[in-house]
């Protein structure tokens, strides 16, 4: 790589008023204002790159990586915009990092993850065969003798990434997004889209499982009861809880 960044032992910050100064020099071309700002922000890279550790990948490759989007969002930050730096950069090196990986072959997985993942595969159809309907995860995790929390998180791991852009269903011939079911749009801003993603990425298992089955799958609720064998109630103020959650965590 030809990004040359090394850990600062003693970092030291830069009031807001100076990182748009020093912005603005480096988008003029001035070279040691663009350095200045990538070695003030360091320890942003590393703890954006802390959310992707134990992925089969480096952590200082992906330091790496992620300091080639601190220095896109340094040519690329509109000084017009009334957000701090970071709030900008934040996105910016998530999204590298994350071509990368996805570039490299998808997120790395397990090698028991997918031994677990592929019993699943096979348990379910036995089952289906058995009793002639799709097993739920407690009938899976007594088969297979492991724990539901493990099912999830197999079937999680073997899932393919989806788009929050992905269209959910259509309305009237009008597609209609999982961000489009979540984000207050008289009020969506231009980083909504990733901070959405990100919190997403904040839940825990069993909520990340319904939101994915209800936006993405377009499950009902009572399905989603039966597959996670609880009531549909309590399905229904899970989901408001979690929708909740999301949104906070967008504003905040």
């Amino acid at each position: 790589m030809d990004v040359e960044v090394k850990k600062s032992s003693q970092p030291t910050y830069l009031q807001d008023e100076e990182v748009k100064m020093y912005i603005l020099k480096s988008q003029q071309g001035d070279r040691a204002a663009r350095d200045l700002l990538v070695e003030k922000n360091v320890r942003l890279v590393w703890s954006v790159v802390q959310r992707f550790i134990n992925r089969g990948y480096e952590a200082e490759d992906l330091f790496q990586i992620g300091s080639i989007g601190l220095i896109k969002a340094i040519d690329k930050f509109d000084l017009s915009y009334d957000v701090k730096f970071s709030t900008y950069a934040v996105p910016m090196i998530i999204g590298e990092i994350q071509r990368f990986i996805r570039d490299d072959g998808a997120v790395k997985v397990s090698r028991s993850l997918k031994e677990l993942s592929n019993r699943i595969r096979r348990a379910k159809d036995d089952l289906t065969k058995k009793n002639s309907q799709v097993p739920t995860i407690n009938e899976i995790a007594e088969y297979l003798d492991v724990s539901k929390e493990e099912i999830i998180l197999a079937e999680d791991a073997g899932r393919k990434p989806t788009s929050i852009h992905e269209t959910v269903y259509e309305k009237d011939g009008d597609p209609i997004t999982l961000l489009d079911q979540i984000a207050d749009k008289s009020d969506t801003k231009w980083f909504e889209t990733i901070a959405l993603k990100e919190a997403i990425k904040q839940l825990d298992q069993r909520d990340r499982v319904i939101i994915y089955l209800r936006y993405y799958r377009d499950w009902t609720q009572m399905e989603v009861a039966n597959r996670l064998k609880i009531s549909q109630v309590q399905v229904s103020r899970l989901e408001k809880k979690i929708l909740k959650t999301i949104k906070d965590s967008i504003e905040s």
